[in-house]
């Protein structure tokens, strides 16, 4: 029996690891992005980002595979797919931002999408910290806090999606608008997925505490 609680215990703990591992992706990813933002002539870094993307699957894929084997898990299982799954989309979204910079063949960096881009960091790293936080849960307004910083985080995002789109509709390329349309609306829906985190992560912490 002691055996067999210590295996289910190694299994919770890589669980989370593998969660936990994920969000520090979604963080790489976005820092990644505000220095291609910072400088779009830098080839590197749509490159570093798609590796990036890469490897999340990869997390993602294991996150899946381990729940579908593991018969006791450190959370519902509908709660840690759901959160691999947002945290990944957050990753991809990125991803596809760097994607469209260079098929799009943009040469100048758009207006507002370096502060969004910024904002992302910050969401992201509020993720990081709730992921890291739910092996043990020991302060549960802490938690709600977090998630109620990424709240924040993506209403500024939504203010400077307004703003872009606002500042966009007053230029008169239909081309050039319907590029950056897109753009500024992938980072926009990034952000919100970090808020779907965390909204998970807060009805995890209002059932266990």
């Amino acid at each position: 029996m002691g055996l067999w609680l210590s295996w289910i215990k190694s299994n919770e703990k890589q669980l989370l690891t593998i969660l936990d591992n994920l969000a520090k992706k979604a963080v790489e990813t976005s820092e990644a992005l505000v220095v291609l933002f910072s400088d779009l002539n830098n080839e590197d870094y749509p490159k570093k980002i798609h590796e990036l993307e890469k490897e999340a699957d990869v997390l993602t894929r294991d996150i899946f595979s381990e729940l579908n084997k593991t018969f006791i898990t450190p959370l519902d299982r509908e709660d840690m797919q759901r959160i691999a799954s947002k945290i990944d989309d957050v990753i991809d979204f990125t991803d596809g931002i760097a994607a469209r910079l260079q098929s799009y063949q943009i040469k100048e960096i758009p207006p507002y999408s370096l502060e969004m881009a910024k904002e992302l960091v910050k969401a992201t790293k509020e993720v990081e910290y709730m992921i890291s936080k739910l092996q043990r849960i020991k302060n549960p307004q802490d938690m709600i806090d977090h998630c109620r910083n990424t709240s924040d985080i993506e209403h500024v995002v939504d203010d400077l999606y307004r703003d872009a789109i606002k500042d966009l509709f007053m230029t008169t390329d239909p081309i050039h608008i319907i590029k950056l349309k897109d753009i500024y609306e992938t980072m926009e829906t990034a952000s919100d997925r970090c808020v779907d985190v965390a909204d998970v992560i807060e009805d995890i912490v209002l059932k266990y505490t």
